[in-house]
Parts: structure tokens; sequence; C-alpha cells
């Protein structure tokens, strides 16, 4: 196993230096830069100061520099960093990366790294709490459909989870919204934030109490968009260990049926939930988080990435795609291991083709 985990980690090297590069082709290439919009902006300035008559246009490639200095432009570009070529930004950037050395947002004018701190906390509470109540639901009821598989109960909650599956997270968000925080209906929780703002003056209960009564929409949102599949997984998995014939055997040793359920099929059943537990962080933090922030104004870093892409702030927008693909491969290389300590039957070393 240290063989494999060694090769893992010495593959995720390339794998993020080739992920960035793809992105940092893309986004070099995509119009409406930083440069652009400074550039425009402060063209609009020097029209807002013109009495009249035409200004002049450089022979430049940016479609916004009219009235403005070659001088100017070539300043505006320092700046940024664009004055150099394209290969050494991005080899600069590289270089800046292995001492995790960020860069500084260009419209937010702090650290990439203070950012993503500041942050963290909020991605990290939607995260956490959203997928120990995802586990904490759908494993006993996926446990219950299995052991009680075709009975009334089964059919009527496959049909509730089938409507969970086909419905994303965003649209229950919005629904809560409408029905549940000031929308046509009830104003029952608060409509964005974490906290209130008198959050500081509150008790430790009254702060506690404050900080779950923001959290219950986004929470639920993503609960109720994302423990389908899990519910599913864990039904499915236990009857298939229910089917073997060790199962047959215990129950003919007159082992009572939860004996049989816990002793016997538990860790065989839940080797393939409990190892999938990385890739659902992955899915919940990386896709999830997102739009539950950007619906509930969340200061997190879904919706930091979302405001870094929208302005095209560069160094933000790499920064938290370097985390994200950091944390996603790491989260991955996880699951495996998870795998042989729950089943010591699965030996990652002896395949050939890693």
């Amino acid at each position: 196993m240290g063989t494999y985990i060694l090769k893992r980690l010495l593959l995720i090297i390339p794998t993020l230096f080739f992920i960035l590069l793809l992105n940092f082709v893309v986004i070099q290439i995509a119009p409406g830069g930083p440069v652009e919009q400074a550039i425009q902006q402060a063209q609009s300035f020097a029209g807002m100061g013109q009495t009249g008559g035409e200004t002049a246009v450089t022979n430049t490639a940016y479609q916004g520099a009219k009235g403005l200095s070659d001088e100017m432009v070539a300043k505006i570009e320092a700046q940024y960093g664009f004055d150099r070529p394209m290969h050494e930004r991005f080899l600069l950037m590289i270089k800046s990366y292995l001492s995790f050395d960020f860069g500084t947002s260009f419209f937010k004018d702090k650290p990439v790294t203070t950012l993503l701190w500041e942050k963290m906390p909020v991605s990290l509470s939607l995260g956490l709490w959203s997928t120990l109540l995802i586990y904490c639901i759908s494993i006993p009821l996926g446990i219950k459909k299995a052991r009680q598989h075709g009975s009334v109960f089964d059919q009527s909650t496959s049909m509730l989870l089938a409507i969970g599956y086909a419905i994303p997270a965003f649209v229950f968000a919005i629904l809560l919204i409408v029905f549940f925080a000031g929308g046509s209906y009830l104003q029952w929780f608060p409509l964005q934030g974490l906290v209130s703002e008198n959050f500081s003056e509150l008790s430790l209960l009254g702060k506690i109490k404050d900080y779950f009564w923001h959290m219950s929409l986004p929470l639920l949102a993503m609960v109720i968009g994302g423990f389908a599949g899990l519910t599913y997984l864990t039904k499915y998995s236990f009857m298939e260990e229910l089917s073997k014939q060790y199962v047959l055997a215990a129950r003919a040793k007159g082992l009572s049926e939860s004996r049989v359920l816990y002793g016997h099929v538990f860790r065989n059943a839940m080797l393939i939930v409990i190892a999938g537990l990385p890739e659902a962080l992955v899915g919940i933090f990386f896709v999830g988080n997102l739009f539950i922030e950007i619906i509930f104004n969340l200061d997190g870093l879904g919706l930091l990435g979302f405001e870094a892409i929208v302005q095209r702030d560069y160094p933000v927008i790499f920064g938290t795609l370097f985390l994200f693909t950091l944390l996603g491969l790491l989260l991955r290389l996880l699951s495996d291991v998870l795998y042989q300590v729950i089943d010591p039957r699965i030996n990652f070393d002896a395949r050939g083709d890693q």
C-alpha cells in the first residue's frame, strides 16, 4: 500500500501542472480580461473629461483602448503582469505556487491565500454538516429499504427519492427561499449570510442558535438534493450482500435477523458506502457548495471563485482552482486507502497497471 500511495502522490504533481496549464491557456485567450476592463474604465473616465472632438486611437490589440496613450496602456499591462510573454507568466506562477504563494487579487487588494483562509470556514461548515446529515439519513433509510424491499414503505420512499434525485439542489434552495425566507409566503429564516449582524453581542447559546438558524435552509437544500443517490447505493449494496450464501448459512444457524444484518452483512455492505465518502465530499464541496453559496449569498470559496470568474481576477481563479484540484486528488487517494483499510483483501500494490 505504501508504494501505491507514493506513486499516487507523485502523480499529483504532473496532474496539477497540466490542469493549471490547460486552464491558463483557455483563460488567457478569453476576451474581457482585467487589462481590457481597466482600459475601458480609464477610457470612460477620460471620456467624461473631454469637451468635444474625436480622441486618438492607439495602435493596440485592445478594443477598449481608444483615447489612451501607448504609455498608459503599457502601465496598465505592467500593473497586471501582462507586460511579459504568456509562457513567462505561467512559469512565474508555477514557481510561486511551489511555495503556496498564489499572488494578490487584482480587485480585492488582498493576498489570495488570505482570501482563501477567510472564506474557508463557510465552505467547511456547509460541506461537513451537509455530509454528516446526508450519511445519517441515507444509511438507515437505505438499510430499511433493503430489508423491506418491495413493500409499501419501499415504494413510497422510492418516489420521494426519485424527486430528490431528479431536481438539483439549487432548485430546492430557490423554493425554500420563496416559501420560508421572505419570498411570497413566510419569513421564518434569514435570506442571506452565515450569522446575524449582532452575532458578536450574543451569548454562547445565542451564537449557536443564530448560526444554525442561518444554516437551516442551505443545509436543507443540500441534504434534499444529495441524499437520494447515497440511499440507493446503501440499499442495493445491502440487498446484494443479503442474497449471498454466508447470510443464508447464518440464518440457518438460528441467528437473529439483527445479528445477521449488523454482525455479518454490515461490514461488507458498507465497504463501498464508507470508501465513497471522499468522493462524496468532492461533489459536495466543489459542486453543491458553489450554487448554494451564490443563492444564499454565503461568503465562501464557491462565491469567491464565481466572483473571480466574472471579474477575470486571475490570481483568485487559479488559486481556488489549485486548491480545489489538490484537495480533490488527495480525497480520491484517501478513498482508495479506505477501501483497503475496510477490506484488507484489496491490494493496490499487487495491481500491475499502477
